[in-house]
């Protein structure tokens, strides 16, 4: 796996913590991508990086930031506090919203294994104002109560071969109201470790945003 360069390192005041992040605008960027990790994961993630310049790549702008500070991060029941992590992931897309760097781009949010959680409960909150999601081997069941109320276009992408989380992912598609598409990547366990596998997940990923976010930012 190539690991690519990081670019403009940030720092993200929010109420009572700074979180470091890495932000990426492409020249014409179409739209802006917040990243929600998994647990124990952080913005220096090598996959959600790697997708990240991927999308790079296809005219979109990434932010990838760490949804826990470095102290918190060593609390392994905080790493799991889906509540926790939601708020966060609410308060960085305020923030982004007023950044005059930021401000005016559709945004959209990729969640990886339980950041889909986060992902979709702070969708369910922002309505119209989230455009698109990305789950990759998410935990969507983490989010049922929420996802009903979710109208941004979602992408669910299950390995063929991580099939606890398949079945997870096909009940919580069932109760999703707005488009939707669930794609299974065959021979991909958890996390799309088998080689073209992540490189699936990105390309698919990709279009998806793309199609979503139809007008470039003012």
């Amino acid at each position: 796996m190539i690991i690519p360069e990081i670019y403009n390192t940030i720092s993200i005041p929010l109420n009572n913590v700074i979180l470091k992040g890495h932000l990426h605008i492409p020249e014409n960027a179409r739209g802006l991508v917040l990243f929600s990790h998994g647990s124990g994961s952080s913005r220096l993630s090598p996959r959600n990086n790697y997708v990240a310049n991927v999308l790079q790549q296809s005219g979109l702008a990434t932010l990838l930031f760490d949804l826990l500070t470095e102290s918190e991060d060593e609390i392994y029941e905080t790493r799991f506090n889906i509540d926790l992590l939601t708020q966060r992931l609410i308060e960085v897309t305020k923030w982004v919203q007023s950044q005059k760097e930021t401000q005016g781009f559709s945004i959209g949010y990729f969640g990886a294994s339980t950041g889909a959680a986060s992902a979709l409960r702070a969708a369910a909150f922002f309505k119209q104002d989230i455009k698109a999601i990305v789950s990759r081997g998410g935990r969507p069941d983490l989010a049922l109560s929420e996802i009903p109320e979710v109208t941004a276009p979602t992408l669910f992408i299950v390995g063929g071969k991580d099939a606890a989380v398949l079945e997870l992912n096909i009940k919580a598609y069932a109760k999703v109201a707005c488009r939707r598409k669930l794609e299974i990547v065959p021979g991909a366990s958890h996390l799309f470790e088998e080689e073209g596998k992540l490189e699936e997940v990105a390309l698919l990923s990709a279009t998806w945003f793309r199609k979503c976010f139809t007008t470039k930012k003012d």
